[in-house]
């Protein structure tokens, strides 16, 4: 169907999508999991209530979430080339990637934490459980089956994000469908492209959710 250049690119594109996917997952829940637990922990109906931190935090997620992720690509480009040395590729796009599931990830989180019952966390608490211990041993416990849902679904919007990086030269993908697809009128080209994307969201979110159906204690 195409020539072997294509074809490598396209394989090339593959992998850089998948390395900017996972490795932004990654960095994303470095700071996203702590966000979403310091917010379910200091909310006002949290184990330790903080008003204070979890407005803090509620204002940075608000404000990160609420900008389209192609203005913070844009509005990012001289920190990342401060960080990384460069503003395009697929190592650049990973910057902007972690800034913008950061907050996603943690709301993501906070809520997976508020489903835990709060029975649950009485009975450890009168068992004399301090803070740390509830968070690690019963709150993180209890909410592994939806929070590993919620890395399945991080994955495939970082997924989609990294796609949208194509507008600057990102890599992956994304730079490919827009290169060859739009600048080019190569439609056919495009429509692998989209292909792909689809079925790599679909593969990563049937392995993600049959993880967390086997670590599933109620099915096990």
């Amino acid at each position: 169907m195409f020539s072997s250049e294509v074809n490598q690119m396209l394989l090339q594109g593959i992998g850089e999508t998948l390395y900017m996917t996972l490795v932004s997952t990654f960095f994303g829940y470095v700071l996203g999991l702590p966000m979403g637990i310091a917010l379910a922990v200091t909310d006002r109906e949290g184990v330790k209530p903080n008003a204070v931190i979890y407005k803090i935090l509620d204002v940075i997620a608000n404000i990160v979430r609420s900008i389209p992720f192609l203005i913070l690509l844009i509005l990012l480009i001289p920190f990342t080339r401060l960080l990384v040395g460069k503003s395009y590729g697929s190592t650049a796009t990973i910057v902007p990637l972690v800034v913008a599931a950061a907050p996603f990830i943690g709301r993501m989180v906070e809520s997976s934490i508020k489903e835990v019952d709060f029975g649950v966390i009485e009975a450890a608490k009168s068992m004399g459980a301090g803070t740390f211990s509830i968070i690690w041993k019963v709150l993180l416990v209890e909410a592994r089956t939806s929070l590993l849902v919620g890395v399945t679904i991080a994955l495939g919007t970082i997924l989609g994000y990294s796609a949208m990086a194509g507008v600057i030269g990102g890599g992956g993908l994304g730079d490919i469908a827009i290169r060859y697809g739009y600048y080019r009128w190569q439609t056919d080209i495009m429509l692998v492209t989209v292909i792909l994307l689809v079925v790599l969201v679909q593969l990563l979110q049937t392995i993600g959710m049959k993880v967390s159906v086997r670590l599933d204690k109620r099915k096990s």
